[in-house]
């Protein structure tokens, strides 16, 4: 009897391992519909990636002229305006360069005021040379007509034009001194003699190499990276800081090279950073497709001639551009980590810039204040070395 009716009781579990595969498999086919579903609405339209970086300018502050480091200013993290002393190097030998140039220029200026005095001498020499000439001429005359009456000798003639010859040249001789009196001054004021100029010059470097002691902020931002101490001997080009401006970074997304077909210039791009997780999204667009992969830039690139090679799927850096007030209320730092999705929707962007690029993407003018203030510093030894009726004009 238990053997007739072991086959009814077990009868059911097949249906039920039926009826569980037949659901899974509903399971399945429902959650590819909706990745189908899904992908053709919106996930073919986005590509993304975690390979993605912070990146910014770099402002290396490195002194122009030799010294020894007697101060410093900043440290790493602190906040510098631009034009803001960094560090400070021992001033004594410009110091001593720039007053050596200063006299150098005085000097000259009162040497070129020599010549104008050349030149007002030999006017009046000549002007002396010519009355002389005139006398001669006048003495030439008078004595031939005497010398037909026979009231003089034909000598005392002879004597007269002697003295004829000597005046003329006498005026010939103080053209030329004159003509070349004026040639060395050439008509100019003394700010404009080439002697004048070249020690202005070496004032104006002197200046410059002096004012270049104390190394300047060329841009605001925040010190990174100091390696310099007091003490320390330094030469021109030695990386002392750096300054970096975090209102101007981007983001440079390594995008594999199968995810470039539909990505163009100016295309949004949705980014997060693991600093601030899914509580900030930033906003941004594509700047710039790379001109080369990765490794095509690299310092030892691969050689893909070899028998042993292996295909690898290659990255494209893609350069975004951060809304700059989303960058004012949450500061990125370079070298953060960031995933970035780019909306491939509006596709009518060119791939590459068929523009040249114009404008100024990151300037200074601290040095040109510099040049600035050489130039005031040679007017002044200028105007302070001429005579008093030269300063009232």
């Amino acid at each position: 009897m238990n053997q007739t009716t072991t086959p009814a009781s077990s009868a059911p579990a097949p249906s039920r391992r039926g009826k569980l595969l037949r659901g899974l498999a509903v399971v399945v086919v429902l959650v590819l519909i909706a990745l189908a579903i899904w992908y053709f609405l919106v996930g073919r339209w986005h590509e993304d990636t975690d390979d993605a970086y912070v990146q910014g300018n770099l402002v290396q502050i490195t002194p122009m002229v030799a010294g020894t480091v007697v101060r410093i200013d900043a440290d790493d993290g602190m906040r510098v305006e631009r034009g803001q002393p960094l560090v400070k190097l021992d001033p004594a030998d410009t110091e001593v360069a720039l007053q050596q140039a200063e006299a150098n220029l005085a000097r000259t200026v009162r040497q070129v005021r020599g010549l104008y005095r050349s030149v007002e001498g030999a006017q009046a020499e000549l002007s002396a040379q010519q009355v002389t000439l005139q006398r001669a001429r006048a003495d030439v005359a008078r004595r031939a007509s005497l010398v037909a009456t026979g009231a003089i000798s034909a000598e005392e003639l002879a004597h007269a034009r002697d003295q004829l010859a000597a005046a003329e040249a006498a005026v010939s001789g103080s053209r030329e001194t004159l003509a070349r009196n004026r040639a060395l001054i050439d008509e100019n004021g003394v700010a404009d003699q080439p002697d004048v100029q070249a020690a202005a010059a070496q004032v104006r470097q002197a200046f410059l190499n002096n004012a270049r002691s104390a190394i300047v902020a060329p841009v605001a931002g925040y010190v990174a990276r100091r390696s310099v101490q007091v003490g320390q001997r330094v030469q021109p080009g030695t990386a002392l800081m750096a300054v970096v401006p975090l209102n101007q970074v981007w983001v440079d997304a390594n995008f594999k090279e199968t995810q470039l077909k539909h990505m163009r210039l100016g295309q949004p791009v949705e980014l997060e950073s693991d600093v601030y997780g899914s509580a900030v999204t930033y906003h941004g667009t594509v700047q710039s497709l790379g001109i080369g992969t990765g490794s095509a830039f690299s310092l030892l690139p691969a050689q893909n001639a070899s028998g042993n090679w292996i295909k690898i799927v290659q990255r494209v850096p893609v350069r975004i551009a951060i809304d700059a007030k989303q960058l004012e209320q949450h500061p990125l730092r370079i070298g953060l980590s960031m995933k970035a999705d780019v909306n491939l929707h509006d596709q009518n962007g060119a791939v590459l810039p068929t523009k040249p690029a114009s404008g100024t993407l990151l300037d200074t003018d601290v040095y040109a204040q510099q040049l600035q203030q050489a130039d005031a510093a040679v007017k002044q030894i200028i105007h302070a070395n001429l005579p008093d009726a030269a300063k009232a004009n």
